[in-house]
């Protein structure tokens, strides 16, 4: 019976993806282009089996002999990180892997998971620090192969380790993945939920405070949530990174929210008894400055749900 529901499983994944030939063999969306690959014949891969915690740091399971790593780029704006990911967990599931551990972002740890397993440095690999999705399984044999994801504003990265008797090719042979868009659902169920988020897809540079022209979808879902529920009230906090003063970075990170605030009231007309902006400058970061994917996190706009009833 598990043999039947597995090769079920694996018939679903290649009507969507390109079929893999064995086990560990995985397909990219067509137009992924490799980045970087490196190998060790004799080696040693620390595989993350749990989040990291401050009590108890990364916890990790020792996969002896050869590793190789890979990073591999995806052309294409508005994918997710899961997106990116979990067509390649549904294909080893149906390749007969198990999902040792599967996390996104802060349930993963954070900043400090993510700088306490191994990735491959950039241009090669790019990982945000509040967006990325990981995914670690194992084979029969105990082999493993572990699976990061993540995004900047042009494009999706994936990285892929092989770790022990995992042997296998990737090759860009599956359908393109379809950017998605953050939808009224996603952003209203974690304002219920948690109070505030993130909103990841509006980018800023060092000292700038402009959205641009285009849409920003995450604003626009909370336009409808808004327009749906009008006795919410949102205030938008702008955050920066440390460079500059701290007086500087308050009064950047206020423009930045007041520019949400702006679009809001322009293309949704949000009534201003419904919106508000301040900002804290670089007193709230989510990551460190020291290192500029860190600095690009810490440079954001959050929402924050201040109604009480």
């Amino acid at each position: 019976m598990m043999t039947i529901t597995r090769n079920l499983a694996k018939a679903a994944v290649c009507a969507l993806w390109a079929c893999p030939l064995a086990a560990q063999d995985l397909a990219l969306p067509k137009g992924a282009k490799l980045t970087r690959e490196v190998s060790q014949r004799n080696g040693a891969y620390a595989l993350p089996i749990g989040p990291w915690t401050e009590e108890g740091g990364l916890p990790t399971r020792r996969i002896e002999g050869a590793v190789s790593v890979q990073a591999w780029r995806i052309d294409a704006t508005g994918l997710t990180s899961l997106q990116l990911l979990t067509p390649l967990r549904d294909q080893l599931q149906a390749g007969g892997f198990d999902v040792e551990f599967d996390c996104i972002a802060d349930a993963c740890g954070g900043f400090d998971f993510r700088f306490q397993t191994f990735v491959l440095p950039g241009p090669d690999m790019f990982v945000s620090l509040t967006d990325y999705h990981f995914v670690a399984a194992t084979g029969p044999k105990g082999e493993a192969i572990s699976l990061l994801a993540s995004k900047d504003k042009t494009a999706g990265f994936v990285q892929i380790i092989r770790a022990g008797d995992a042997r296998g090719t990737v090759q860009a042979t599956a359908k393109p993945i379809t950017p998605s868009v953050v939808t009224n659902s996603d952003i209203a169920s974690q304002l219920e939920r948690d109070g505030h988020a993130i909103l990841a897809d509006l980018v800023f540079r060092t000292g700038s405070s402009s959205l641009g022209d285009g849409p920003a979808a995450s604003l626009d879902a909370i336009a409808d949530y808004l327009k749906t529920n009008p006795t919410r009230r949102i205030l938008f906090v702008g955050h920066t990174d440390a460079v500059g003063s701290l007086e500087g970075n308050q009064a950047l990170s206020r423009k930045r929210a007041s520019a949400a605030v702006t679009y809001l009231r322009n293309r949704h007309n949000i009534p201003a008894d419904q919106i508000g902006a301040n900002g804290v400058g670089y007193l709230s970061p989510v990551a460190s400055n020291l290192t500029p994917e860190g600095r690009e996190a810490n440079r954001r706009i959050e929402a924050v749900l201040i109604s009480t009833e």
